[in-house]
């Protein structure tokens, strides 16, 4: 019996938790360049799926006649009239199928647009560069006040976040000239305003989007649909129009 127990007790003293505490860390910098061993196992293993990604992100997709970059002009570019239109485009379908309801305006912001598109073919690799987050596509149902805070909010920021459905003019001061949605002026009770799940949580300090009344999300990332828009297009439209003007300046 006296052996057991101090068996017994050899056991759970053995079994007891130990707690350890970092006494000391060392670090060293390893610099990785073209002097840098590779593992010929790691590289063989690597080599084929390396080969597949860059196959498939190196795809043509589209011809796009001219150079796109969001920095081209002041109020509206390019690059985020064709983003907010692939987005009206595409998101507008999904919408109708799933709620019988219609897109009267897209907003994505210009921080959101993270690269451009270069003269030439357009490849998956473009849709990557310019959003390489994975931002989904929502709608926001805001009532009228919440999208008079929407045009405040552009007319404030005088930025060329992309717009689409949307037609703002402004006075030579700054100030509001004139505001269309679909070519017709403001007047309705409910405006169905497609953004990014990001966005639509008060990101880039549009807090409007916070109080819409109802979110739809669309199950459909924002970069997906580039590539989707990319490959229905033989030749991107490319160009700054008058979606977002002001008058008597060179904005």
């Amino acid at each position: 019996m006296r052996i057991y127990l101090i068996a017994l007790c050899f056991i759970l003293f053995a079994c007891q938790s130990k707690n350890y505490k970092v006494t000391k860390i060392d670090t060293k910098q390893v610099i990785i360049d073209s002097t840098y061993n590779k593992s010929n196992e790691i590289e063989a293993f690597v080599k084929p799926y390396r080969k597949k990604i860059n196959n498939e992100m190196n795809k043509a997709l589209a011809y796009s006649p001219k150079a796109m970059f969001k920095s081209e002009a002041k109020l509206n570019t390019s690059i985020g009239n064709l983003m907010a239109d692939a987005v009206l485009e595409l998101g507008n379908p999904i919408l109708s199928q799933r709620e019988n309801l219609k897109i009267d305006a897209v907003l994505l912001n210009y921080g959101g647009i993270r690269g451009g598109i270069n003269k030439g073919e357009v490849t998956t690799r473009t849709a990557y560069n310019i959003m390489p987050f994975e931002n989904e596509i929502v709608v926001a149902k805001l009532d009228s006040l919440r999208f008079k805070q929407l045009i405040t909010y552009l007319v404030e920021a005088k930025r060329a976040h992309p717009i689409a459905g949307l037609n703002l003019t402004l006075q030579a001061n700054g100030q509001l000239q004139s505001v269309e949605v679909n070519d017709k002026p403001l007047d309705q009770a409910f405006y169905y305003v497609a953004t990014s799940d990001y966005l639509v949580k008060g990101g880039d300090h549009m807090v409007f989007f916070t109080k819409a009344d109802t979110v739809y999300n669309l199950n459909y990332k924002l970069r997906n649909l580039l590539i989707d828009y990319f490959e229905q297009q033989d030749t991107l439209r490319t160009k700054v129009d008058s979606r977002f003007t002001q008058l008597n300046t060179n904005l």
